[in-house]
């Protein structure tokens, strides 16, 4: 069996989502990037609590 070198369309900018079926890619959406990198107040706070129970951790380690 020959399979030519592009498996399904060059379109597709990664590997893996060049080989998934036009059915499974009609339900996938682009992210675009603006998004990702806005900070939000759940992020803070899970920063903050992180940061707060990782020194409690180190200080009762410590003691």
């Amino acid at each position: 069996m020959r399979r030519s070198l592009v498996l399904t369309e060059e379109t597709a900018r990664h590997w893996f989502r060049a080989i998934l079926p036009p059915r499974v890619k009609a339900e996938l959406f682009d992210i675009p990037a603006e998004s990702i990198w806005r900070l939000t107040a759940a992020d803070v706070r899970g920063f903050a609590s992180t940061y707060v129970a990782a020194t409690a951790a180190i200080l009762v380690f410590l003691m």
